[in-house]
């Protein structure tokens, strides 16, 4: 009983919000046809975008692939997720967003690509500048209240990023000093983790690096530089203390990794969902 209200409640505001709504197009048919694209784009996710339970991620899966550039099979999207732009994005079979999430596709032909079987876990935040595009790989995870922010970010398979981290692709320009920040723009490089990598809660990655394939980054570390493929990193600025790859270590290297403290081991972080 207690479901079932939970759904008719919410239900039965939408459906007189929806009489609200059909007024308001009766009154905006004369827009151009962008700006009533954007319209009915940002009606129809203020009418299902808190719909609750199963019914409302079945009409979510259903009705938002008219707006959108590809949504997939078996799409799981949870209440309060927003989204701007839908048109330059495109989500994947199986891919699961959670609760507030909010993905934002600005700039003129940006795209944002969530493959199959990404999960973007309670308020990951996703937005693009310019021009961008912004790749998240298959099976790959993004933890709580990350945020993703760039013109051009990509981020492999099979990767793990825990919470409150930030990937973020741009750079305020500041070398005016009789000018305000602000007003001096932004530039732009790009950020790409390869496959199979693993960051811990709090990371920060800045604006044109690229982490190797198969790296382990520790807990609120701040990326500064290249990371090579099958490393551990920790620290600000991080720094590579050991390597993962034992099989072709050098002996130094082998005896750094056995010597390394329990205290930086354990500033790995977690994945904790």
């Amino acid at each position: 009983m207690q479901d079932f209200r939970a759904f008719i409640i919410p239900l039965a505001i939408k459906l007189t919000q929806f009489k609200v709504m059909s007024t308001t197009i009766e009154k905006n048919k004369n827009l151009p046809s962008v700006q009533k694209y954007t319209f009915m784009e940002s009606l129809l996710i203020a009418l299902l975008g808190s719909i609750p339970l199963s019914v409302g991620r079945g009409l979510r899966r259903l009705v938002y692939r008219t707006t959108f550039a590809h949504i997939g099979a078996c799409v799981d999207i949870q209440t309060g997720v927003e989204f701007a732009y839908t048109s330059g994005i495109e989500i994947g079979d199986w891919v699961k967003l959670y609760r507030d999430v909010r993905i934002r596709c600005l700039g003129d032909n940006s795209k944002i690509r969530l493959k199959d079987r990404t999960n973007l876990d309670r308020g990951v935040d996703i937005k693009t500048h310019r021009s961008g595009e912004i790749e998240i790989g298959e099976h790959t995870y993004i933890g709580p209240y990350t945020c993703l922010s760039g013109d051009y970010i990509k981020i492999g398979n099979y990767c793990l990023i825990a919470s409150h981290s930030g990937l973020y692709a741009n750079n305020h320009i500041f070398d005016d000093s009789t000018r305000p920040i602000i007003k001096q723009g932004n530039s732009y490089k790009g950020i790409v983790i390869e496959d199979d990598c693993w960051l811990g809660s709090g990371v920060r990655v800045v604006d044109g690096i690229t982490i190797g394939q198969g790296s382990v980054i520790g807990t609120g570390a701040v990326v500064t530089k290249d990371i090579p493929p099958y490393s551990i990193a920790v620290g600000v600025p991080a720094k590579v203390i050991a390597k993962r790859d034992s099989k072709n270590q050098h002996p130094v290297e082998a005896e750094v990794q056995q010597t390394v403290s329990s205290s930086e081991l354990l500033n790995l972080g977690n994945s904790n969902k």
